[in-house]
């Protein structure tokens, strides 16, 4: 797993009101969000109808949700919780002393 320095000052991270942003981190884009003090990473757009997870919002059972069809999907694994079938892709996070990390498998090409 490649470890990639999101932030070093996690209080400086522009949240909106439905505490997800977008990145962009060595060429990948993803979405960061932040539910009861912990931090998700997963995929920019939803594996169904490629809308926008930063857009969407985190339900109370802190899944979140995508916009366009309300799909539900579990920030830990990636599960689509209102059973479609679908799958989200997640990437691990740290929070260390130095910052909040980002775990990325490397490219392999086998």
């Amino acid at each position: 797993m490649n470890w990639v320095l999101i932030t070093a000052f996690p209080l400086e991270l522009d949240f909106t009101e439905n505490g997800m942003l977008e990145m962009e981190l060595e060429g990948r884009k993803f979405t960061l969000a932040k539910w009861a003090d912990v931090y998700y990473a997963f995929a920019q757009k939803c594996p169904h109808a490629s809308g926008r997870m930063a857009s969407g919002y985190i339900n109370p059972l802190g899944q979140v949700v995508c916009p366009l069809h309300r799909y539900a999907f579990d920030m830990k694994n990636g599960r689509n919780t209102t059973g479609e079938g679908y799958f989200l892709k997640t990437y691990p996070v740290e929070t260390r002393p130095e910052g909040i990390f980002i775990g990325f498998k490397p490219n392999s090409f086998f």
